[in-house]
């Protein structure tokens, strides 16, 4: 099981909405997800930056990253822009994170 890192932006002000949405994840979104392999699936927010930090177990070649094709995550993109930095095709801007340090 490898571990995967990335970051993304929020919006300012939007703490509460970003909670609110991830709280009622749609079950698909979920389900599509876990369907990779990914679990243990965290995000922190750094209130000072409004960076989202992200990571993830995943159990397989492909990441949450990795469905961008689909159509689910397309519509969840498209939902989550209004709060988010994102590219023309409403994906969130990632910035994949190497990881320098990890104690088991």
């Amino acid at each position: 099981m490898e571990r995967f890192a990335f970051k993304m932006k929020l919006k300012a002000g939007c703490k509460e909405e970003y909670r609110k949405r991830h709280d009622e994840i749609w079950p698909e979104l979920a389900e599509l997800i876990r369907s990779t392999g990914v679990s243990d699936y965290s995000i922190f927010l750094d209130e000072s930056t409004n960076t989202l930090f992200a990571v993830q177990k995943q159990a397989g070649e492909e990441s949450s990253q990795d469905l961008g094709s689909n159509p689910i995550v397309q519509k969840w993109w498209g939902f989550m822009a209004d709060i988010m930095e994102t590219n023309p095709d409403n994906s969130p801007v990632i910035t994949s994170l190497e990881e320098v340090f990890y104690m088991k």
